[in-house]
């Protein structure tokens, strides 16, 4: 005969006893081992961590994009698009890397033309003639990473190249990092020089400076280009201030629930 030891008969008599409708007593010492990964983040998590998740409301992004007074009193509203876009970014490279870097800043959309812009600005300096072009998107963090991984990869694939001009001017192309603030979760920096003749034959230097920084379930684009001298510090800048303005903008919302 089977002895049943005395531990799990008396067990097994509460369980029949005070809580006969309990779902532990049923699984005895295994039920401890239920309490899922999954199961834990939900009890962790908190509204204020699921409204941070959300992608921004239109008027949200609008209220956290640049504005003239952010840069300084020779910026104003941008008037259009950039002669130079269409004279020298409109470029095509035999690297395909390199080439898809200057679609890229040609079209203004380094994600593609299925990533949603939930907002968008553009400001230009009327002393220099430099354009700055601001977007907030919303994105998955993890296409973000992947675009900021393929970014990275620039400065040492594309570091120097040449590309045509639609009307056939050669331009020497350079690609350098960009140092960035400590601003948001992860970020990157490019600054690229174009360097030849322009459409009525003139030499020309075109200098952009590129920037993407990733903060929670946003995402900031900045360029900011020109013929003149186009100041690093005017990036730098652009991207503390941006990433300020939606961390106020997530935590006013935060504040409203």
């Amino acid at each position: 005969m089977t002895r049943t030891p005395a531990r799990v008969l008396v067990v097994s008599a509460l369980c029949a006893g005070v809580l006969p409708a309990a779902a532990a007593c049923t699984a005895g010492p295994a039920a401890s081992r239920q309490h899922t990964p999954a199961a834990s983040r939900a009890a962790t998590s908190s509204p204020a961590d699921a409204l941070s998740s959300r992608p921004l409301t239109r008027d949200q992004a609008q209220a956290a994009l640049l504005t003239p007074a952010d840069l300084g009193p020779s910026w104003t509203p941008t008037q259009g698009a950039a002669t130079w876009r269409d004279g020298l970014l409109k470029a095509t490279a035999k690297a395909p890397d390199c080439r898809r870097l200057l679609d890229a800043l040609y079209t203004d959309d380094l994600f593609g033309a299925g990533a949603r812009v939930v907002a968008e600005t553009g400001l230009d300096d009327a002393v220099d003639g430099s354009q700055l072009r601001q977007q907030v998107r919303a994105l998955a963090p993890s296409a973000v990473d992947r675009k900021l991984a393929w970014l990275r990869t620039l400065p040492r694939e594309c570091a120097g190249f040449t590309a045509a001009t639609a009307q056939g001017y050669m331009q020497d192309v350079k690609v350098v990092e960009a140092v960035l603030p400590e601003a948001g979760d992860a970020r990157q920096g490019l600054r690229v020089t174009l360097s030849g003749q322009t459409d009525y034959g003139e030499r020309s230097v075109l200098t952009l400076d590129v920037a993407v920084v990733r903060t929670g379930a946003d995402t900031v684009v900045l360029t900011d280009g020109g013929l003149g001298a186009v100041s690093p510090d005017t990036t730098r800048t652009a991207v503390e201030t941006a990433v300020r303005r939606l961390t106020d903008v997530r935590k006013q919302g935060r504040a409203e629930i």
